[in-house]
């Protein structure tokens, strides 16, 4: 599926690439930028530098910075940028630990209630986006009253920082961005991110904002929006650079977050699958019900057998097992990841493909003990009625 998912991505790439630039309408939509962010006072004054430098009409777009339930300096920073902008419009919302402090969704919803523009648009704290980035999201969302969301691209900041920002940056590129290109080509389906998207404010209020009790809110939201008969693009013009995790120990709790979030959204929805209403997200839902369910549970029996079989306690004589495809396993992963970053100035090289090759024997078994660990933790949470909290990721200089 992912070869598959590849080759269409890359035709919607060159096919785009070839478009001219999407551009506003005569009247420009007022758009409400919402940031949620807790203790984020590391990144907070850098991202909003960036926000406020768009290149999107100043007097028709707002920043709504909700500062929840922080108890670092994120407060007096962002005191002093609204001092150095007092003719902007930019608003600060701080809550405590009464209306705060619980999770990314109920954030936002907050924000939703003093927003005013008729477009919602959303990043997150960590985020750096390049100039042109809204200007881009709200063009093609205005192009085309069937999109109730546009959803834009994202790159690795700190991709330098470690081998694992290595990893993720072609984990990013490869498996997120060419993904999402690819089954919008071929099934017209997005799954909006966590940033880096605007959306239309009626049809989120209709849909009831977002799930409180969703970690995965982004993927949550979507399969709403694809339930009410609405579609979403994917516009890779509009780029915005963010933080990835350095360390093996912030990457596998925000990772672990993922898991869960998705299977919560998987079960939310898994009655839906045969039926008419579900049909918009059916391939999605068979899609995540593969990765976490159908592909983990193999990897696992697959990689018991071979410690089992190297250990001397067990042996196998599967019919058609081969060295030779295996070793095309590993040729394809590679070839087809490799050709995802050509798309991007600078990755194309030795190094990354190296990086590449040490991705399918490292990089992938640890996706699979997060997986293993993140569905083990949802159980238990199901089954000790514990509500599921919300991981802050680490942040760095």
């Amino acid at each position: 599926m992912n070869v598959v998912l590849t080759i269409a991505g890359y035709v919607n790439y060159l096919q785009k690439v070839r478009r001219p630039e999407p551009q506003l309408p005569v009247k420009v939509p007022f758009v409400s930028i919402m940031v949620p962010a807790h203790n984020e006072g590391i990144v907070i004054v850098k991202t909003l530098q960036s926000l406020l430098n768009f290149d999107y009409p100043k007097d028709r777009y707002e920043i709504i910075i909700i500062n929840d339930n922080s108890d670092d300096n994120s407060a007096e920073l962002l005191a002093e940028v609204q001092s150095l902008y007092p003719h902007r419009n930019l608003k600060v919302i701080n809550t405590d630990k009464t209306n705060g402090g619980k999770g990314k969704s109920n954030a936002l919803n907050i924000g939703l209630k003093q927003a005013r523009g008729s477009l919602i648009s959303i990043y997150d704290a960590d985020n750096t986006p390049q100039r042109t980035a809204l200007r881009y999201l709200v063009a093609e969302l205005m192009s085309d009253q069937r999109l109730a969301a546009v959803i834009g691209k994202f790159r690795t900041r700190n991709k330098n920082a470690s081998i694992l920002t290595r990893f993720i940056n072609i984990e990013t590129l490869s498996f997120q961005w060419m993904a999402q290109a690819g089954r919008e080509k071929l099934f017209k389906l997005c799954t909006i991110p966590g940033t880096n998207y605007v959306i239309r404010r009626d049809i989120l209020e209709k849909i009831g904002g977002w799930d409180v009790k969703a970690l995965a809110e982004d993927t949550e939201i979507s399969f709403r929006v694809y339930r009410m008969g609405y579609r979403i693009r994917f516009q890779p013009l509009a780029v915005t650079w963010e933080q990835e995790p350095q360390t093996l120990d912030v990457w596998f709790h925000q990772r672990t977050r993922w898991v869960k979030g998705n299977i919560y959204v998987i079960l939310k929805n898994a009655r839906l699958l045969f039926t008419k209403t579900g049909r918009p997200i059916r391939f999605d839902l068979l899609y995540f019900l593969s990765i976490y369910f159908l592909l983990m549970t193999s990897l696992i029996l697959s990689d018991s057998m071979f410690v089992l079989s190297v250990a001397g306690i067990a042996h196998s004589d599967l019919v058609g097992f081969s060295n030779i495809l295996w070793l095309m396993a590993i040729i394809t992963f590679v070839i087809s990841t490799f050709v995802t970053i050509t798309t991007e100035k600078g990755e194309m090289t030795i190094a990354n493909l190296m990086i590449i090759v040490f991705m399918y024997l490292v990089y992938s078994q640890m996706w699979l003990a997060v997986a293993a660990h993140g569905m083990v933790g949802y159980v238990r949470e199901q089954v000790f009625h514990q509500q599921a909290k919300w991981y802050k990721t680490k942040r760095y200089q």
